[in-house]
């Protein structure tokens, strides 16, 4: 099997978790968060629909992950992301950050938001 090293160019990668932050460029952001290549964004979860709903145009995939376990998301908000041209995807937070970190190496426009996985 051959392995090619992944370059993510100038977009940093989710590194890592823990049960209430997620790890970017070296530093912990507090759990609920945004991020979109290039920034970090306060969430207030689902109940914040403006910060979800200001990355229409920017990305064309928004993964939410939904905490320790998989869950579905609101129908409304669903609906708004959904009107305002997001595709979205709803999974767990981990499996959220896996995808992202995909998706983020393929250059792909791509914004994930996360509860805190604990």
């Amino acid at each position: 099997m051959h392995l090619s090293e992944i370059d993510f160019g100038s977009r940093q990668p989710i590194e890592g978790y823990g049960p209430d932050f997620f790890r970017l460029g070296g530093q912990a952001h507090p759990a609920p968060v945004i991020f979109v290549p290039g920034q970090v964004l306060p969430w207030g979860g689902y109940a914040d629909h403006a910060a979800l709903l200001a990355l229409a145009g920017r990305v064309d995939v928004l993964l939410i992950g939904t905490g320790g376990q998989i869950a579905h998301i609101p129908q409304d908000l669903r609906a708004a992301l959904e009107e305002a041209g997001l595709g979205v995807e709803a999974m767990d937070s981990t499996a959220a950050c896996r995808t992202y970190n995909v998706l983020l190496s393929e250059a792909r426009r791509v914004a994930v938001a996360l509860l805190p996985v604990g």
